[in-house]
């Protein structure tokens, strides 16, 4: 039994493995009416789309605090996109388990905006099955890593405060002057 459970997947696997690589459709040029997040937009005409291939971090919503770079990432891609018309790619699943529209977004001047975002390091390369600019959004990664820009900058060293030293200005003098008065020895007088 287990070597047919065995044969099963492998066969499957193979399949899946030999499969034609997804078709990329390219959209006409499309508005860009307002930005979600670092990596969600709203595109008249087709409604919420999220940028294939990478993840920003989170904008806190309410209560939550922003994720590091999260608003530094949406801001970004409001430069890059708001008010302009672009280009959509899509291929493979045509919508995320969010109903949002996944695809690529490119620029009417030619700037491959998921991979712009991932260069700056306000984003990262989270594919989870292989896609055509897959090689080219791992590589605006690497340069953003081996570059340290954004997410991938050093952080400030920020020590524990059990392991601070404190300065010499800060400590308590350590002189027999600072002795109260009461606590002091009086000396010894000789009696005549």
């Amino acid at each position: 039994m287990q070597i047919l459970i065995a044969m099963a997947l492998t066969a499957v696997a193979a399949i899946e493995t030999s499969a034609p690589p997804a078709r990329v459709t390219r959209s006409a040029p499309m508005l860009v009416r307002s930005v979600l997040d670092g990596d969600t937009i709203d595109v008249a005409t087709v409604g919420r789309v999220r940028l294939l291939g990478i993840d920003a971090p989170e904008i806190g919503h309410g209560f939550d605090t922003s994720a590091p770079f999260g608003r530094e990432a949406r801001e970004r891609l409001t430069q890059l996109v708001l008010h302009r018309w672009v280009r959509l790619e899509q291929e493979g699943a045509a919508r995320d388990v969010y109903s949002r529209h996944l695809a690529y977004v490119l620029t009417e001047d030619g700037v491959f905006v998921n991979a712009a975002l991932v260069r700056d390091g306000l984003a990262r390369v989270s594919a989870r099955e292989p896609l055509t600019r897959l090689q080219e959004l791992q590589r605006a990664e690497a340069d953003a890593q081996a570059s340290r820009r954004g997410m991938w900058g050093s952080a400030p060293q920020i020590p524990a405060p059990s392991y601070t030293r404190r300065s010499k200005a800060s400590r308590p003098p350590t002189s027999r002057t600072t002795t109260p008065a009461s606590k002091r020895r009086k000396p010894r007088t000789k009696n005549p």
